[in-house]
């Protein structure tokens, strides 16, 4: 048995870590605050932050321009204003858009480099330092070394990974998912399972990193009743998120496969969000692989209680009135695109572009 594993993030889970663990913001002088308009303030997370840095004598300002799936523009344009205000160190509060988008600025703050150059060269010189704050359970990005971008010019989303990208520290503070929509916590939950059953399935899965991604998928298992009923209890987000970093920390070392590479254009083209899109590809993902990993798909099947992929695809759809129906073109487009990502390497089945194509026409090819 020979196998890697590194797990750089400092974090703190639980109620109240942030005030509990004050010290830990220590890492500069001067912050920037990455977040959204409004989800670090509704959260409650942007109160306990200001409280530490007050307390610490520690300056930060703020930029809250980030919103879902952030492009290059906005990274850049976070980047001019961390370089105006002499920052040393970033606190990214909020979903994956917010963490990834500071990861992006960190980078781009000590690298000479323009801002799509992330996705096609290799950093240089290290990031700044990051704390990172999630308030949704879903991307696990407070514990990846990944960043993933929008990217126009080329109609899908990137993204790029370095080992300076991973956080100093990750605060997973449950409470802070508390005022999320129920629509918001179902979909990030979508992804969070995403991540668990990629990385499981990944070409690049050992028997270590397997035991992390069997623990998330049985925490998310524990949820899947709570929310499919929209009953979402303090309890069941705790495990989700407790789920979520288990994701993040199994990507990690894995990678995501198939899903990721299928979904980014229902996002790109279609708006649907990241966890829904990764959902309605679910059931079909796992038939096609199953071949390739049939005792793992039957483990899987059964920590989630489904006898055969008709519940997966009905357990995933549920709350969902707005299947697409993709065109021939679309789909062949779609199946183009998602070849373009490296992602369809780590796949345990070989994928072909053929394949994809086939799987995007019987998923939303209508009838």
């Amino acid at each position: 048995m020979i196998f890697e594993f590194n797990m750089p993030v400092n974090l703190m889970f639980g109620n109240g870590v942030i005030k509990k663990n004050s010290e830990k913001f220590k890492l500069g002088k001067k912050a920037l605050i990455v977040t959204g308009r409004n989800s670090a303030r509704l959260s409650g997370a942007f109160d306990d932050i200001s409280d530490v840095l007050f307390a610490s004598g520690i300056e930060y300002v703020l930029f809250d321009k980030i919103v879902s799936n952030p492009n290059l523009a906005i990274v850049a344009e976070g980047t001019k204003f961390a370089k105006e205000n002499n920052v040393d160190f970033i606190i990214a509060v909020g979903g994956g858009s917010p963490l990834d988008a500071a990861k992006a600025i960190a980078a781009l703050y000590t690298n000479d480099i323009e801002s799509i150059d992330l996705i096609l060269k290799k950093l240089e010189k290290p990031s700044l330092p990051i704390i990172a704050v999630p308030t949704t359970s879903g991307t696990g990005s407070e514990v990846t070394q990944y960043s993933v971008l929008t990217i126009p010019s080329m109609k899908t989303k990137k993204s790029f990974a370095s080992p300076w990208s991973f956080p100093k520290v990750a605060f997973a503070d449950p409470r802070y998912t508390y005022s999320l929509p129920n629509g918001i916590t179902i979909d990030t939950a979508f992804d969070a399972f995403s991540h668990l059953l990629e990385s499981y399935y990944s070409k690049r899965s050992t028997l270590f990193n397997d035991v992390i991604a069997i623990e998330g998928i049985e925490a998310f298992a524990q949820c899947m009743e709570n929310l499919k009923d929209n009953e979402i209890t303090k309890t069941t987000r705790e495990k989700l998120m407790y789920a979520s970093c288990l994701g993040g920390i199994t990507i990690s070392h894995t990678g995501t496969t198939l899903i990721h590479a299928m979904g980014y254009s229902l996002t790109y083209f279609r708006k649907f969000s990241h966890g829904r899109a990764n959902a309605m590809i679910m059931a079909e993902y796992m038939k096609f692989n199953e071949a390739s990993v049939p005792e793992k798909t039957k483990k899987v099947l059964n920590l989630l209680g489904f006898s055969g992929f008709d519940e997966v695809e009905d357990y995933f759809g549920f709350g969902n009135d707005k299947i697409p129906v993709l065109s021939d073109e679309e789909c062949k487009m779609f199946a183009t695109l998602a070849m373009g990502q490296g992602s369809v390497k780590l796949n345990p089945r070989l994928v072909e572009e053929d394949d994809i194509y086939n799987l995007y026409r019987k998923i939303f090819g209508g009838s």
